[in-house]
């Protein structure tokens, strides 16, 4: 797979690298050159000195055979126009910007825009780290046999399997959130710090995943 990622920021360094491990083809874009000190010795992708928004370099590029570009310079409106210029004429078929202002992102999306924002997921996770440390009920029946809770993964249950935290027919987790993800697990998933899980409980087997889960 070919990416190119515009702005060699903290974000985009790291970015690339990640990319580069999963074996993507990767060139990163930023107008400094001292920038690129961002990045690993190992870095072995391709790295350009200049400006994202110049056709000259993005066509150099062959950018209408890229499968992704990655717009995340340290402003807003650079990287709106720069994935809207590669969306709308070179038809990158996957195009991300970056996006400080969470306020803007439902103008970016009316463009077609796909957007990401490090305020609004670290908005997100604060919150999490502050609300999930009890069982927390996200949605029940009218009949109130089951709940769906969401609960941070406890201390005592990080490296474990999800298949640890289930009981047939009474307990079982339905959905992890990772990160800026959600994940469908499967009993061999193994859960992480910070992981936020979404679990299905009949109400006879809450006190049962209180005690499983180390909260009583």
């Amino acid at each position: 797979m070919r990416d190119i990622i515009v702005g060699c920021g903290h974000m985009g360094a790291s970015l690339a690298m990640n990319l580069q491990l999963r074996g993507h083809d990767v060139t990163i874009i930023d107008k400094d050159k001292e920038a690129f000190k961002k990045l690993p010795p190992d870095f072995s992708g391709v790295k350009v000195v200049g400006f994202g928004i110049d056709r000259k370099i993005l066509e150099a590029l062959r950018i209408d055979q890229v499968d992704a570009l990655v717009a995340c310079t340290n402003d807003d409106e650079t990287n709106a126009l720069l994935a809207r210029i590669v969306k709308n004429q070179y038809r990158v078929p996957q195009v991300i910007a970056l996006l400080y202002d969470p306020r803007k992102a439902d103008i970016y999306q009316s463009f077609g825009i796909q957007t990401i924002s490090p305020v609004s997921w670290g908005i997100q996770r604060v919150t999490e780290l502050l609300s999930y440390n009890q069982l927390d009920t996200v949605w029940s029946p009218d009949n109130g046999q089951v709940e769906i809770i969401r609960v941070e993964t406890p201390p005592l249950l990080i490296g474990h399997t999800v298949k640890e935290l289930m009981s047939m027919g009474e307990i079982m987790i339905v959905t992890i959130s990772r990160g800026n993800q959600s994940i469908i697990p499967v009993s061999g998933t193994i859960l992480q710090a910070h992981d936020v899980l979404y679990i299905a409980v009949v109400m006879t087997a809450k006190n049962k995943l209180k005690t499983m889960l180390g909260l009583r």
